[in-house]
C-alpha cells in the first residue's frame, strides 16, 4: 500500500511539473511557441481546492498562489501517505 502512495505522489509531482513547464513556455513564448494567456489552466485543477479560495486575495498575488498551490495539496498527499504507511523495521 506505501508504494502505491508513493507512485502516487511522484504522478501528481510529475504532472505539476508538465503544468508549470506548459505555463512558462505559454507564458514567456518559449522555443517559438506563441505567448497564450490560457498556458496555465492545467494548473487549476492540480491546486483544487485550494484554488477556489483565491477569491478575497489581491489581483497581484493570484497567479502566484494558483502556481504554488498544486505544491500544498503534493505536501498534503506526502504527509499522508508518511503518517498512513506502516512503520519500517529495521533489518539487520
Amino acid at each position: 500500500m506505501a508504494t502505491v502512495c508513493r507512485w502516487v505522489v511522484r504522478i501528481f509531482a510529475a504532472l505539476y511539473l508538465v503544468a508549470l513547464a506548459l505555463l512558462l513556455i505559454g507564458t514567456f513564448g518559449l522555443f517559438g511557441q506563441e505567448r497564450d494567456p490560457l498556458s496555465g489552466v492545467f494548473l487549476i485543477p492540480l491546486g483544487l481546492p485550494w484554488v477556489l479560495w483565491l477569491d478575497g486575495v489581491a489581483d497581484s498575488l493570484k497567479p502566484w498562489l494558483a502556481v504554488f498551490a498544486p505544491l500544498l495539496n503534493i505536501v498534503i498527499l506526502g504527509t499522508v501517505c508518511r503518517v498512513m504507511s506502516p512503520p519500517r523495521r529495521n533489518m539487520q
